[in-house]
């Protein structure tokens, strides 16, 4: 389930360019979760990292930058 969430999310994100600014205003990845979350998509922190394979030094480029998906 957590991968389908994750990958609506930045299909959303490539296609609202309101949704992906206001997720990359998020602080870390607690704050971005909890953001996704209010938005509709459900994932934890976790399962996120898991999904997109990223580092928590990787969380400061753009929610358009993840490679991947």
């Amino acid at each position: 389930m957590a991968v389908q969430e994750v990958t609506r999310l930045f299909r959303a994100a490539q296609i609202n360019p309101d949704l992906r600014e206001n997720l990359n205003q998020a602080p870390d990845e607690e704050a971005f979760v909890k953001m996704a979350k209010e938005q509709g998509y459900e994932f934890t922190v976790e399962e996120w990292r898991k999904v997109t394979g990223f580092a928590v030094e990787e969380l400061k480029c753009e929610l358009s930058e993840i490679p991947g998906i």
